[in-house]
């Protein structure tokens, strides 16, 4: 890290501004270990004034322990320690009032080896801690909702196979069609977890063509009715012309799929689907309600939450991921998505996608 540039010429450090527009914290101390950078975003996890921390003694300004209480800069004597260190590989260390932070370092060196400037990377301990929770969440919903089908599946293929001739046909049929039923299960839940792995890395690619919005909510709605639910328990309304809209099928059936399976499962009465121009007439809307209870106003900013299960945990079917992957994929076309009251008193999923052809299709 620290042999990139010429040893005679430690290189520019960075402008105040600029280091202000890092997202973690950046403290840089010279030669004689006085800071001489210290950015918005460590004073804000500090709790130190930036002004008045440099010039001085970066040990003054970041007086860090770790978990056994000791110091640990006495610790790493930076500027006294073994010559050939160029950094510190990230670890948890601490302020003296307990802020727990994620600590990384660098040296840079002249040609004897002697420290030029020390850089001290901060990151915010919190947020990490939340998303290792998240992802030990995620790994406690998989291993729960993959036991319930897997054991079915097992259970009835066992019986098949050990005592295929004591069964007729109907009942080889229902134990068949029950199996299938869970192999679907599983499919379902393996593509909502590939689903949250990519939109977490920022990774869903996009097969954009011509998409008719109208026809995709008809087609949506065939399908509920084929598996089984009456068909007066829909209502579809398309309002006004739509532009050219430049969608990916696929993700808008899985759109639209989630939130009417949503609509069904936790609303009641008629599900009714608007299809429309948006406000500006550049792209389109389209509004899914039910007559249910509703949404409570203090719930509605955790409902795209992954896990989020409605009012008293309500775990109806379902893992929780559904509606945190709808808004996955409608941010991905450029969209948003809101929920509120509908008019008929249950909840309203509603969301907007831009018009507009990619630069390919011009």
């Amino acid at each position: 890290m620290g042999g990139e540039d010429s040893p005679h010429e430690p290189g520019p450090l960075p402008a105040i501004g600029a280091a202000d527009d890092f997202p973690d914290g950046l403290m840089v101390a010279g030669r004689d270990a006085r800071v001489l950078v210290f950015n918005a975003a460590a004073a804000r996890m500090t709790g130190v004034d930036a002004a008045a921390a440099v010039g001085r003694d970066f040990r003054d300004v970041l007086p860090l322990h770790d978990a056994e209480g000791r110091d640990w800069w006495k610790c790493l004597a930076p500027y006294e320690g073994l010559r050939t260190r160029t950094r510190h590989p990230e670890r948890s260390l601490f302020l003296p009032g307990g802020t727990e932070l994620l600590v990384t370092a660098a040296y840079r060196r002249d040609e004897h080896g002697r420290v030029e400037r020390f850089t001290v990377c901060l990151r915010d301990a919190i947020r990490r801690a939340r998303q290792e929770r998240d992802r030990a969440d995620l790994v406690s919903t998989v291993a729960h909702e993959l036991r319930s089908p897997l054991t079915s599946v097992k259970g009835f293929t066992a019986t098949l196979l050990a005592k295929w001739h004591r069964f007729n046909d109907d009942q080889k049929r229902v134990m068949l069609e029950t199996v299938n039923a869970d192999a679907d299960r599983v499919t379902r839940l393996i593509t909502e977890l590939l689903d949250v792995s990519r939109i977490e890395a920022g990774r869903l690619e996009m097969h954009r063509q011509v998409v008719d919005l109208p026809e995709e909510v008809r087609k949506v709605i065939a399908g509920r009715i084929a598996a089984g639910e009456a068909e007066d328990r829909f209502r579809f309304e398309s309002r006004g012309d739509l532009p050219e809209m430049w969608l990916d099928p696929d993700k808008v059936d899985q759109i639209l799929g989630n939130l009417v399976e949503n609509a069904v499962r936790h609303g009641a009465g008629t599900v009714t689907i608007v299809v429309e121009p948006d406000a500006h007439k550049e792209g389109a809307a389209v509004s899914v309600r039910d007559e249910g209870e509703g949404i409570p106003p203090e719930a509605a900013q955790r409902v795209f939450r992954q896990f989020w299960r409605g009012p008293g945990g309500n775990r109806r079917g379902g893992t929780g991921l559904g509606l945190y992957i709808v808004k996955g994929l409608v941010e991905a076309h450029g969209g948003v998505i809101t929920v509120q009251r509908a008019p008929g008193g249950g909840a309203e999923f509603r969301f907007t996608v831009p018009a507009g052809a990619p630069d390919y299709a011009s």
